[in-house]
């Protein structure tokens, strides 16, 4: 049974398998502001649990079926419950028990008869700490996106890039699956930060991040800033053609941007130049060889004339590089390689 909602109001569920005790604490916790929800055993509990989210529980250690020490373990196993504090209610110090209960994620503990007003100072004292190991926990959450984060164009940084890229290439290398990697860099941004300011170029960088990362279907894909107008795209259990093909999408949806550029030495707005590779990770090699394979790739594309792809494999040693050109018509492979 659960009172009437009233705005902010905390939940606290009384686990017991006594009625007459389930409704003092019931009576008493209501004139003290709280709702309350009942359960008169352990998998009732689990199942009241997973509904209504309590703030706080109220936990009989001793219960016919499924003991307090069992439903406890049961509760704080759930992501939800690791952050719900559990008041164990025990009728004798059974130091054995109560350890046993703090081991499985028991907070605290009162002996019964309970003492109401020490189990409203231990009520609140418990709602107090897990409010504030909340907050704390959703500042580091934040901390660490924002460790992880771009400030400019919100995506990865390129320290976070780095950890996926090796996280994938470990799991790559277990599953022997390919992983493909695509770096990318404005053509001519220099001139185009000279021509149109800083700020423009900016907000450049942004629309282009946006595109890059609208190209990507899958979760797993993910896209970082890797430099100052260079882009680098990680692609898990992506083989060749698959990398090819997001290749080209990224440079199209680039290029369908129509960013005005009129100091560009290849046409009248922003292209993209990009190399990519695909590799199935061996056994106790480097992340770093793939990120130095797509390099050589993009330096390629560059020196070839821009506005252009170049994919090459890392076991081919880059013997033979397929290059995509673009222009008013759509990609094709050029005379280059």
């Amino acid at each position: 049974m659960t009172a009437p909602i009233q705005e902010n109001q905390l939940l606290a569920l009384i686990v017991d398998d006594e009625p007459f005790f389930r409704t003092v604490l019931r009576l008493f916790l209501e004139q003290d502001g709280y709702r309350v929800a009942e359960a008169e055993n352990g998998i009732e509990a689990i199942n009241v649990f997973e509904q209504l989210h309590p703030d706080i529980i109220l936990l009989d250690i001793s219960m016919p079926d499924m003991d307090g020490v069992e439903c406890c373990h049961k509760l704080h196993s759930s992501d939800q419950g690791q952050h719900t504090p559990i008041l164990m209610l025990t009728s004798v110090e059974d130091e054995r028990s109560i350890n046993h209960a703090f081991a499985v994620g028991a907070t605290d503990y009162v002996t019964k008869p309970v003492l109401l007003p020490i189990l409203r100072q231990r009520l609140k004292r418990l709602i107090e700490q897990s409010q504030l190991q909340q907050k704390l926990l959703a500042a580091n959450q934040q901390l660490q996106l924002l460790v992880n984060l771009d400030e400019l164009t919100q995506l990865a940084n390129r320290r976070r890039f780095e950890e996926y890229l090796s996280l994938e290439w470990q799991r790559q290398t277990r599953s022997q699956q390919p992983l493909s990697l695509i770096l990318c860099d404005v053509d001519f941004f220099k001139s185009y930060n000279d021509t149109y300011g800083h700020l423009a170029g900016d907000g450049t960088l942004v629309k282009i991040a946006r595109a890059i990362k609208d190209a990507l279907k899958r979760t797993a894909d993910l896209v970082a800033r890797y430099g100052g107008e260079e882009f680098a795209v990680v692609l898990p259990d992506t083989d060749a053609l698959g990398a090819i093909h997001i290749a080209k999408t990224i440079c199209c949806a680039v290029r369908t941007l129509a960013i005005p550029h009129r100091n560009s030495l290849l046409c009248s707005h922003i292209t993209l130049s990009a190399g990519s590779t695909t590799v199935v990770p061996q056994p106790n090699s480097d992340f770093q060889q793939i990120i130095a394979t797509a390099d050589r790739a993009l330096y390629q594309a560059k020196a070839a004339g821009r506005d252009r792809f170049i994919h090459s494999s890392l076991d081919s040693s880059f013997a033979n590089p397929t290059c995509y050109l673009f222009g008013s018509s759509a990609p094709k492979r050029c005379g280059f390689c």
